[in-house]
């Protein structure tokens, strides 16, 4: 497995660790007139995906599927009214992404983030800003089933809105959340093509999470 993959799956280790110590000490029970956003959360997702790839006609789209984690920082006493909220998300996403232009295919089988949060909550409604560190794979294949791949990293930035389900009863640990990111993975030398290419994208994708 590449280098780059091993380090991405280490560094989201590394943040849910101390996130899932930390939710010993997280109050699960808001109170009457407020809700609480912080502590560790662990969710999935599912949207969709559309781009481009540089100096290639290819235009790779599809469906995209994966996990998140992530941990919101305590930013006051029980979050009574509209307030500030800071933490970092990390994800890993499959997608059936792919192009066919001439001789040419281009597909992105995966790709992951690691982010900071920054949103204003307004009691069980959060939105919220994102950006920080893309990585993903590029593959391209040609005539006679030549292929080459490069797994590269990049940056990605995007905004959302998340909604916790309920204060109170069976939901009251779940959220809902619907978001759009940008990624830009940067440009490596394709052996199919002869030039550089690198895959530049949107993604709109919806989600739960469930918070400890």
């Amino acid at each position: 497995m590449d280098r780059l993959v091993l380090g991405a799956v280490a560094l989201l280790a590394a943040l849910w660790a101390p996130s899932a110590q930390a939710a010993d000490f997280t109050v699960h029970n808001p109170p009457p007139n407020g809700y609480w956003w912080a502590g560790p959360y662990l969710g999935g997702n599912i949207g969709y995906a559309w781009g481009s790839v540089d100096n290639n006609p290819t235009k790779p789209s599809g469906f995209v599927g994966g996990v998140q984690a992530g941990y919101n920082l305590p930013t006051g006493s029980w979050q009574t009214g509209p307030s500030w909220v800071f933490g970092v998300e990390g994800d890993i996403q499959a997608t059936g992404a792919d192009d066919t232009f001439a001789p040419w295919k281009f597909s992105n089988p995966w790709f992951g983030t690691v982010r900071g949060r920054a949103g204003y909550a307004f009691n069980n409604i959060l939105f919220y800003g994102t950006a920080g560190l893309a990585f993903g794979e590029l593959r391209g294949l040609t005539f006679g089933g030549f292929s080459d791949s490069h797994t590269n990293a990049g940056w990605t930035a995007g905004v959302g809105a998340e909604f916790g389900l309920s204060q109170f009863g069976l939901a009251q640990r779940w959220s809902a959340k619907i978001e759009y990111l940008y990624v830009d993975l940067n440009d490596s030398q394709f052996v199919v093509t002869g030039v550089q290419n690198g895959y530049r994208f949107g993604v709109l994708r919806a989600g739960v999470n469930y918070h400890f």
